[in-house]
């Protein structure tokens, strides 16, 4: 990263993330620095998507929402090909240099890029795909595929492994599911306010839980209790696919393995804060407290300090 433009791109990621990402950005303090710029690149691409997808609530900007994630894939594909013409504007130019060169440097397969985009897509009113809501969990997790399971295969090649990529690949894309399961579950007043919802309807349904009865919750700020015996279930499956994809950690280059715990750790500890609150989902968005992450954030760089010293 010799290049003053590259190095203001990369800066204006980590800022990205230091802001934005708060479990993301205190767990990426744990890897070594020379890994810190390309996770920042990754998460501040992610965001902008993501700022880009959630800003298209009215209808009249659904349309410029869609061609604008066509401009930034556009882009990618210029910068990725050394053929750059640029459409964005110089704040996503920016990220997209980073991002490009991230992508490079690791020699991540451009295809994550392209499948998580076409999930974005689906968010988009309008769009030929779009959907607000998913029948059952296996169309919810084909969604995931992109939205999340993508960001964790991204990830894998800068993390580094011990085993061919192929064979931490599994355990990478269900972490990436089991965060973004977790996101669901905290913002789901948030979600209902654009109109979605990304909580399988069939399971919903066992429970006796309906969209109107959702949008009863949202608007008295009380959490029935059909909708707490839902949410109760779904933590559990929330839960299960941590346990399935927390192994996957040990495949991981020894010294990235506390950052991914840490980050782990905290994130499926907003599902321990959802039922501290009593699913108090509709009223207050689940957050794990400032002196827990601190805490865990602190264990894990004392574990890593003592193996790399033992390693020594």
């Amino acid at each position: 990263m010799t290049s003053p433009h590259l190095a203001h791109a990369y800066r204006d990621c980590r800022r990205i993330a230091a802001e934005h990402g708060r479990t993301y950005f205190l767990a990426t303090r744990l890897l070594e620095p020379e890994r810190r710029p390309a996770v920042h690149a990754l998460y501040a691409f992610a965001r902008m998507v993501d700022d880009i997808v959630d800003g298209a609530g009215a209808a009249t900007r659904t349309e410029a929402s869609a061609a604008q994630l066509d401009r930034i894939e556009h882009d990618l594909r210029g910068y990725l090909a050394d053929a750059p013409t640029t459409f964005s504007t110089a704040a996503e130019a920016r990220i997209l240099i980073a991002l490009a060169d991230t992508i490079q440097r690791y020699s991540i397969a451009p295809e994550h890029f392209w499948v998580f985009l076409d999930s974005m897509r689906m968010d988009i009113p309008g769009s030929p795909n779009y959907r607000d809501r998913y029948p059952t969990m296996t169309a919810l997790t084909e969604y995931m595929r992109g939205s999340a399971a993508a960001i964790g295969l991204q990830l894998l090649p800068v993390l580094g492994t011990v085993v061919p990529v192929e064979e931490a690949e599994p355990a990478a894309a269900a972490l990436g599911e089991a965060f973004q399961l977790t996101n669901f579950l905290r913002d789901i007043a948030e979600d209902l306010d654009r109109g979605r919802i990304y909580l399988p309807q069939d399971e919903l349904a066992a429970f006796g839980v309906h969209d109107e009865l959702l949008t009863h919750c949202r608007e008295s700020g009380r959490t029935d209790q059909r909708v707490r015996r839902a949410l109760a279930h779904l933590i559990a499956v929330n839960r299960g696919i941590y346990r399935l994809a927390t192994p996957g950690i040990t495949l991981l280059t020894p010294r990235v393995r506390p950052a991914i715990h840490t980050a782990a750790t905290l994130y499926s500890g907003i599902l321990d804060e959802i039922e501290r609150t009593d699913y108090a989902v509709f009223t207050r968005r689940a957050v794990v407290p400032q002196h827990r992450r601190l805490r865990v954030a602190a264990r894990e760089l004392a574990l890593a300090t003592a193996q790399r010293a033992a390693a020594n």
